[in-house]
């Protein structure tokens, strides 16, 4: 028996490939042939042919992001999370091979009650995870560039036509100026499907230049994904002009409703909320500031490239959005660096308590954490929750507050120690190497005395 997957995450870094690796795993136990395709951030690798499709029994698609199902059309479909396939692999697999190609309208119909039931349930995460997963990469390079221009002296960008200037404009004004509509976009795309894109995408547009920012986007992609729904219902054209309704009526209309208003309704608002949360933000006291920065430091831990970690990270996102310098992602970037770290430094300290293979993995976690892979630390963590998981947390909380009190501010969005070389990059760089180091060191005491030894 032959079964196919799709793995996919919302940055595409991690989850992605242990999803893949626990699928591929479950299947050599279970004597059951698999192969997985994965959706990561350099785009769809161990793509899956149609010679292997049509050989295949069943797909399991296990993705928090839209995934085209078009070409496994005739196939019997089994979906879940990444989540799902980390933490139950077995189970999908067993699911996927109960099926028969024979069922296939009737796991038609099932599917469709039940993303009626997912779309209800936690529809609003999973289309906004898309977005974020597609605005990522725009972020990351953009920023970058910003922080490589920087290089050149914090004001050497404002000389039209030489290199710092061009990165910036670059970084800046192509990069980050296609982020809030790439953000709007894809979070229509994934409620509507294809149609959403293009009121989506204007929505973003007029959000970033209305100034109502990263959270008019988010509004303007929700709205238009949904009216594109309900244009769906309420319009019947004539079977002979079906086809004008995806390249004529529904992108004329939806954009028109989503342009109206983002300029009349929403937009004036939002973008006070925005530049009310921009003037907060800057204007922190220190008390407050440091408690910002614990809870930062909680969240980015709590479940490592979870809802939570996303949520922390998409508010760092959004306050560097404006190609400026923010306390909120040095918080960010530093507390996600911490879990892999702590751990890895405690597979060194206290090898009594790990296993050979953990140990070997705490190298690798070592690896993750200074790249900013926050899941370095999961399978330490689902090994052993009730003792990994607040130490983590402590570790990483510690460092989120030490970074607010010290003021440290970051201009890039992603790239753990490799970015903090670039001149300019970081406010404050030794401040925050000493906290990301004393976080690492906390959580690795903490691991460390309370984890009970390893008998091998």
């Amino acid at each position: 028996m032959k079964i196919v997957a799709v793995t996919s995450c919302p940055t595409g870094i991690a989850h992605t490939y242990m999803a893949a690796e626990a699928l591929q795993m479950a299947a050599k136990e279970m004597n059951v042939e698999i192969k997985v395709e994965t959706h990561g951030s350099i785009g769809v690798e161990n793509e899956i042919t149609s010679e292997e499709i049509n050989k295949a029994h069943a797909v399991i698609i296990a993705a928090d992001t839209k995934i085209d199902k078009t070409k496994f059309e005739g196939l019997p479909i089994v979906e879940g999370t990444v989540q799902d396939a980390i933490k139950n692999s077995k189970g999908l697999i067993e699911r996927a091979m109960k099926l028969k190609k024979e069922e296939k309208e009737y796991v038609e119909k099932i599917s469709e009650i039940k993303e009626e039931k997912q779309n209800k349930k936690k529809g609003p995460y999973h289309h906004l995870m898309t977005g974020v997963s597609y605005m990522i990469p725009f972020v990351v390079a953009g920023g970058i560039l910003i922080a490589i221009s920087f290089a050149f002296g914090i004001h050497a960008a404002e000389n039209e036509g030489t290199l710092p200037w061009a990165l910036s404009f670059i970084g800046g004004g192509a990069a980050f100026a296609l982020m809030i509509p790439i953000l709007s976009g894809f979070i229509a795309y994934s409620i509507a499907d294809r149609p959403g894109l293009v009121p989506g995408m204007i929505g973003g547009m007029l959000s970033a230049q209305i100034g109502a920012g990263f959270l008019g986007g988010l509004v303007a992609g929700f709205l238009a994904g949904y009216t594109i729904i309900l244009l769906r219902k309420w319009i019947k054209l004539p079977k002979t002009m079906e086809g004008l309704m995806p390249v004529l009526v529904l992108p004329l209309l939806s954009s028109l409703i989503v342009g109206l208003l983002m300029l009349y309704i929403i937009g004036k608002p939002a973008a006070a909320i925005n530049n009310g949360l921009s003037n907060w933000l800057e204007n922190l006291q220190e008390g407050s500031a440091i408690v910002l920065g614990l809870v930062i430091g909680l969240m980015m831990a709590f479940d490592m490239g979870g809802p939570v970690n996303k949520a922390a990270y998409a508010f760092g996102v959004s306050t560097i959005a404006a190609g400026q310098s923010s306390s909120v992602m040095a918080a960010v970037m530093a507390a996600g660096m911490v879990p892999p770290l702590g751990i890895g430094i405690a597979t060194l300290i206290a090898k009594n308590k790990f296993t050979k293979e953990e140990r070997e993995a705490g190298k690798a976690s070592l690896v993750l954490g200074i790249s900013f892979i926050t899941e370095g630390a999961i399978p330490f963590a689902a090994a052993d929750p009730l003792r990994v998981i607040p130490s983590l947390m402590a570790g990483s909380a510690i460092t989120g507050a030490l970074t607010m009190l010290f003021k440290v501010k970051l201009a890039v969005p992603h790239g753990g120690i490799f970015v903090l070389p670039i001149p300019n990059a970081v406010e404050g760089l030794l401040p925050y190497i000493i906290s990301i180091a004393i976080g690492s060191v906390v959580t690795a005491f903490l691991v460390a005395t309370l984890k009970k030894p390893k008998v091998e």
